[in-house]
């Protein structure tokens, strides 16, 4: 479990020689493409961290039109909070774009960490606050930002996926149809943009 323990022990100052024991408050699960975590209507009773592979989470509207919310790529987490922490039923859908390996990790996994670790309970705190104000921005783009400043916001915070998933997933997730970010990436191309590997 390379990611994960790598996560607690540089993200979340777990010191190296415990980051083992931790493996006792989370389940590892293999989840094949196309597999859903967590479907419309359920209770998600698990937080799920990335091991490896890539997924997804959106809501579909009453035309059927899937609106991507997140992707979680390798060391990411994702998770329905509303449903997770106030026992509400989701409206969301959280899917395997590849196969997957993810960990459930139990609701109360990261306060049981700041119990047995105290020094880390400064930095899941500043994770917590870094999540909300990504949440701030992203509401912020979708409703004044251009769809080029979008896709460019895009490639920043997901550089490796461009090659992973379809351009319909990626104009989904930036509230924009396939011809638009079709327009949008020939007009950088002929600015000679060229994205940061």
């Amino acid at each position: 479990m390379k990611n994960i323990n790598t996560y607690l022990a540089k993200v979340l100052n777990v010191p190296l020689e415990k980051v083992n024991t931790c493996s006792l408050h989370y389940e590892v699960k293999k989840i094949p493409k196309n597999q859903f975590l967590l479907q419309y209507g359920e209770i998600c009773r698990h937080i799920f961290f990335v091991e490896k592979g890539l997924l997804k989470m959106y809501s579909i509207d009453k035309n059927g039109k899937e609106h991507i919310i997140q992707f979680a790529p390798e060391s990411w987490l994702i998770s329905d909070r509303s449903s997770l922490y106030f026992n509400e039923k989701s409206i969301y859908y959280i899917e395997a774009v590849e196969d997957t390996e993810v960990l459930f990790l139990h609701p109360d996994f990261f306060n049981n960490l700041v119990e047995q670790f105290p020094n880390s309970i400064e930095r899941s705190d500043f994770l917590l606050q870094k999540h909300i104000r990504s949440l701030q921005n992203r509401i912020n783009s979708l409703l004044g930002e251009t769809a080029e400043e979008r896709y460019m916001k895009f490639i920043k915070m997901y550089p490796d996926l461009l090659l992973r998933v379809p351009q319909w997933m990626i104009a989904s997730y930036l509230g924009i149809t396939p011809e638009s970010l079709s327009r949008v990436r020939k007009e950088l191309a002929r600015k000679n943009f060229v994205p940061d590997k």
